[in-house]
């Protein structure tokens, strides 16, 4: 773990943990073009594990999320418990609802087509 950074990547939507130019985790997003950002799966390397990059990950993600003024809409396990830990963005938290999930399930079948 020598050069540790982590970005956004929009145009792949998601935040990323690079290992020099190396991916070696990501927290996937899709947005709703206009208030909302759906994180939808967070995950970290086999060899990454147990470092705390989750976590760093999460929190990145999360208060870029926040700045740019977007509701954090948690699918994700991992970004739910997080959420969970850290009450500072309970007020930047919107639940899932069926308009949102469509939102995410329609985003998923035009990545999955194209």
């Amino acid at each position: 773990m020598s050069d540790i950074t982590i970005r956004n990547n929009p145009a792949r939507l998601r935040f990323e943990v690079l290992d020099g130019d190396s991916a070696v985790g990501q927290a996937a997003y899709v947005d709703d073009g206009a208030t909302h950002r759906i994180f939808y799966h967070t995950v970290i390397e086999d060899g990454y594990g147990g470092q705390g990059l989750a976590g760093r990950l999460a929190a990145h993600a999360l208060d870029e999320t926040v700045a740019a003024g977007l509701k954090i809409v948690p699918v994700c396990p991992y970004i739910k418990k997080y959420l969970g830990k850290h009450p500072q963005y309970e007020a930047m938290i919107q639940k899932p609802t069926p308009a949102l999930l469509a939102v995410l399930k329609n985003a998923l079948g035009q990545h999955a087509r194209g």
